[in-house]
């Protein structure tokens, strides 16, 4: 079967390969892939940066965010052929540690978990791949034109899941939301705030293109002043910070807000030195109660969240997010960035 694979470790390895049937040990749903969405992610492992074959082979199959159609599964279970379905990245650890004992394997503590598409898992650029059954999410039919979206739905729907754990500690209702990035993850995140009938305030130092109008048709502002200018003018209640710029992150860290909550998702360079007044940034946040905490990964909780949130949204909106939708065989381009890309979709 043809599958979009990589030499883990080795730039210019990036390859559509004849790759083996999926395993059955894999899972006991066979499915037709359909689309993948192309991430930062998927960019760094074929670039060479990190990534991990399964035992045995010499290349991994890449795409982590799934997008398939049931082809087999077992009677009377929870899919059935036909189904639009989308498989959770992050496998529990075989020992389990006892967050992957709990469903929690988000919260792996032993670093032994395995990962679609990134980690000794084959991911799903692939013609067909297999998954567990609990390990999976079934969608709506009608978001099959979207329904790659899922997987970052699910990093945004865990990162407002933080929010609303910390903030049950005290009375806590927020009236505002800033927002750092325009990428998928961000305006996802927006998306979600405007749910919630928040106040939703999107940063990006993109001035043209799709991403304001996005925004705007959330109901929601775009800003591309400095950061530290558009804290200070909204005074957010809660900070989603996608951008992983380390400027960006100094500025969310000082956030005068009392009670603020600051999630961070973007995943910073190592090396980046910034400036920082750790003082103030103290001083601010034990003054103020503020709570900061860093988010990644899902478990089946939060597929199932965002599962409920992209039926919900508009359809039309969702679509607008996917940019451009390259073949398989064209890998190369979807690789390429363009101008005013959102979100890259490799369809299979």
């Amino acid at each position: 079967m043809r599958a979009l694979t990589i030499i883990p470790g080795q730039s210019s390895s990036l390859a559509v390969e004849d790759m083996p049937e999926p395993d059955e040990a894999l899972g006991d749903v066979l499915v037709d892939g359909l689309a993948i969405g192309v991430c930062g992610t998927d960019h760094e492992l074929a670039e060479g940066d990190y990534g991990w074959a399964p035992e045995g082979s010499e290349r991994l199959i890449i795409g982590h965010e799934s997008l398939g159609r049931v082809r087999e599964a077992p009677e009377g279970g929870r899919f059935a052929a036909g189904d639009l379905i989308v498989g959770v990245v992050r496998m529990p650890d075989p020992v389990p540690c006892g967050a992957c004992a709990h469903g929690e394997w988000d919260m792996c503590r032993n670093g032994e978990y395995t990962e679609h598409g990134i980690k000794s898992l084959h991911g799903f650029a692939a013609e067909r791949w297999r998954v567990r059954a609990e390990h999976a999410v079934k969608l709506d039919p009608a978001l099959e034109s979207v329904g790659m979206l899922m997987e970052p739905t699910t990093v945004v729907a865990k990162a407002w899941e933080e929010v609303d754990r910390i903030g049950a500690r005290a009375w806590f209702e927020p009236t505002s939301v800033l927002i750092t990035g325009a990428g998928p993850i961000g305006l996802l995140a927006a998306m979600i705030g405007a749910a919630r009938g928040l106040q939703v305030h999107v940063l990006d130092r993109v001035e043209d293109g799709p991403k304001p109008q996005l925004v705007k048709d959330l109901g929601g502002s775009y800003h591309t002043d400095p950061v530290d200018q558009v804290i200070d003018k909204i005074e957010p209640d809660i900070i989603i910070e996608g951008t992983g710029a380390t400027p960006v992150i100094k500025a969310a860290l000082a956030n005068p807000k009392p009670y603020a909550i600051t999630v961070l998702t973007g995943i910073s360079d190592e090396g980046k030195e910034e400036t920082v007044d750790l003082g103030t940034i103290n001083r601010t946040a034990v003054l103020g109660n503020a709570a900061i905490v860093g988010s990644v990964n899902a478990n089946l909780r939060h597929y199932e969240a965002a599962a409920e949130a992209l039926a919900a949204a508009d359809h039309a909106w969702l679509e607008r997010l996917v940019t451009r939708r390259v073949p398989l065989e064209k890998f190369a381009d979807a690789f390429a960035p363009q101008p005013h890309d959102v979100k890259i979709v490799l369809t299979i």
